[in-house]
């Protein structure tokens, strides 16, 4: 592996910038793990930071996982997914990971014909993945949860206000979680802004500070954060409520945690699946899949006006806001 910022590092940044119009920059054509047995693509979308320091590091957790070098594709602004699927093709790989919308789209090209997967995607609705898995950004329910039961054990009730064309999937899986926690999820489905900014309104009127809590997903359609998180962050903060979000932004505003990516884990996690693509498993391997590699972050004044002891959770949590 490549430490970022070492010399190394540098060369392999820049062999992926050689892209011109539609090409692709390619580097790191060593041989895969022994382990893995056959030869494994990562394809990426070349961006400028902070998101090209999120793919270096879940490519560095992928070699770290197998134990060498991968073949690595870096697409750029204006690559042509079907071309880039064209050359995967004619380089004799057996398996791809596919990272960001980018990646998703090469993968998806390419499923019908070799084992794929797909991470590092804040969104995706059920049917898009239903030829490989697709490993979101998405917290895993179950986790979150669970934090927010260790932060306000009194909590009965959890609202969700969601897209179901988007987050369906998460409800089933809240609603599992939430009963493990004994808890009882409220989750309204909502198509546009508008009606997401009703719901709220209405929720937050309603709830009860010491039994309720609001949940904000990744989830365009609910969750703006030019008018829906403003008013959600004040109200709640007025009436005593917890808000926790699937967004990491949104501690710094005001939420009171969330769970954001271990990206050098997800990437060993991405190469776990790869492997067991190419051993033939296929049990579990279709779908979409929440984030459970995750770090947490909390906002320690929101935390104190809830009544939260700061000194007793604060060791728990990788991020801390406000920082000073």
């Amino acid at each position: 592996m490549t430490e970022p910022g070492s010399p190394a590092h540098a060369t392999r940044r820049a062999l992926l910038r050689q892209a011109l119009g539609g090409a692709v920059a390619l580097a790191g054509s060593g041989a895969v793990a022994a382990e893995l047995g056959r030869s494994l693509a990562v394809v990426y979308p070349e961006l400028g930071e902070p998101f090209r320091q999120v793919f270096a590091s879940i490519l560095e957790g992928i070699e770290d996982k197998l134990g060498g070098p991968v073949a690595s594709v870096a697409m750029a602004s204006n690559a042509n997914p079907a071309l880039v699927a064209d050359d995967i093709r004619k380089r004799d790989l057996q398996v791809l990971i596919g990272l960001g919308r980018g990646g998703m789209r090469v993968a998806s090209a390419l499923a019908g014909e070799m084992p794929v997967l797909v991470g590092c995607v804040v969104s995706v609705q059920e049917a898009e993945a239903r030829s490989f898995p697709v490993h979101t950004l998405a917290p895993d329910p179950a986790l979150m949860l669970g934090r927010l039961k260790r932060l306000r054990p009194g909590t009965r009730r959890v609202h969700l206000v969601c897209d179901p064309k988007l987050n369906a999937w998460l409800v089933r899986l809240a609603r599992e979680a939430a009963r493990a926690e004994g808890l009882e999820l409220l989750a309204q489905e909502v198509v546009n802004q508008a009606e997401a900014l009703r719901a709220y309104t209405q929720l937050l009127a309603a709830a009860d500070p010491a039994r309720d809590a609001l949940w904000l997903p990744q989830d365009p359609t609910s969750v703006d954060d030019g008018i829906v998180l403003p008013l959600v962050l004040k109200e709640g903060w007025n009436r005593n409520i917890a808000v926790f979000s699937s967004h990491l932004a949104h501690v710094r505003r005001g939420a009171l945690f969330s769970l954001y990516p271990d990206n050098h884990e997800l990437g060993r996690t991405l190469a776990a699946s790869a492997q067991r693509l190419v051993a033939g498993s296929r049990t579990g391997m279709t779908g979409v899949l929440p984030l459970r590699q995750a770090r947490a972050a909390i906002n320690i004044r929101t935390a104190a006006h809830l009544g939260i002891d700061v000194a007793a959770v604060q060791s728990g949590f990788d991020l801390v806001y406000p920082s000073s």
